[in-house]
């Protein structure tokens, strides 16, 4: 059956109380979710999140992040995850999946040349072929190092959110999991990759990730889309020559949507419901949200409140016309 999961990303941490309980209302009720992706640092806000989630009705997927630190630190903060996730698990059980990570050979050092992760993604884009087979190999060492770590604590579905670079063993996962956003000027390119990637599954495929930016070209740029920001001026400010058009990041989601569901993808997770460092302005030069990758936007003289953005009312649309379409073929 498509689309099974149908989710969005929700980064923990923001807001707390009866604000995220808002969140997750929006999620179930508005945007038709079945399940929304919790990431998050800090582990007990993480799991204040996923229990809200979890208590409206969705089922969750727990995503550790933690970047920039050694490798004895990632797999310390996935034992303390993983525990936690299970204890959640066995509260709700059938609705909580582990993730032990996600684009290891960006966000952890070793893989790829580069103290940051933002100087490891310059390396990414510029010099990747060179590092490929490094990065094989030390990802899977990694992942085979994270996996027994997140099965001896968690006792449910284990997966991970595998760059679409990476080339993962997925032998010992429950699911493939890709963060597989589509950018460049040839859409064929992208569903060809889609159909690689499901015949070479054995298992279920999510889609963890997919997304883009609020602007005119952001569907060329895919996950580029923030880099249309000059991050060093102080404040940050959006380049010239950029026009914010909510419609561009509307199209791409759904043009994606329907594309998994016709090739019966397992679940998807758009990226992402919300980001409150790229506040909307009306100044164009400090509209950060037309570069974000949130289907709500935070406007800048109102942080503790967000409006919806076209992309969340087309998110809406095709989520509720699958579910339509799972409810049809259900009682078929």
């Amino acid at each position: 059956m498509s689309l099974e999961i149908r989710g969005i990303s929700y980064v923990a941490g923001h807001t707390s109380g009866a604000a995220l309980r808002r969140d997750m209302r929006a999620i179930r009720e508005t945007l038709h979710c079945t399940t929304v992706m919790v990431i998050g640092t800090d582990t007990r806000t993480q799991m204040e999140a996923a229990r809200s989630a979890l208590d409206v009705g969705l089922d969750v997927y727990i995503r550790p992040y933690v970047a920039d630190r050694p490798r004895r630190e990632v797999l310390a903060h996935l034992t303390a995850t993983a525990t936690a996730a299970e204890e959640l698990r066995v509260e709700y059980p059938g609705r909580v999946t582990l993730l032990v990570g996600s684009e290891f050979s960006l966000t952890s050092p070793g893989m790829v040349p580069g103290p940051r992760v933002f100087i490891r993604l310059q390396v990414l884009v510029r010099w990747r072929r060179f590092f490929d087979r490094r990065i094989t190999r030390k990802l899977n060492a990694l992942l085979g190092a994270a996996l027994p770590i997140a099965r001896a604590a968690f006792h449910g579905p284990v997966t991970y959110a595998a760059g679409f670079w990476e080339k993962v063993d997925w032998s010992g996962f429950d699911l493939v999991g890709v963060n597989l956003y589509r950018f460049g000027t040839d859409p064929a390119v992208y569903q060809q990759r889609l159909r690689a990637l499901l015949h070479e599954a054995d298992k279920p495929v999510v889609i963890t990730e997919f997304g883009c930016g609020a602007h005119l070209g952001a569907e060329r740029r895919g996950p580029g889309s923030f880099r249309i920001v000059n991050w060093f001026a102080q404040p940050p400010q959006v380049r010239d020559g950029h026009v914010r058009d909510e419609p561009t990041q509307a199209a791409y989601l759904a043009e994606l949507i329907d594309l998994y569901a016709a090739h019966g993808v397992h679940g998807c997770f758009v990226f992402t419901f919300v980001m409150p460092d790229f506040p909307h302005h009306p100044d164009p030069r400090r509209d950060l949200d037309m570069a974000g990758f949130g289907v709500v936007r935070i406007p800048s003289d109102d942080p503790s409140r967000w409006e919806p953005k076209e992309a969340f009312h087309q998110v809406a649309r095709r989520y509720e016309a699958v579910e339509r379409g799972v409810a049809a073929s259900g009682t078929s």
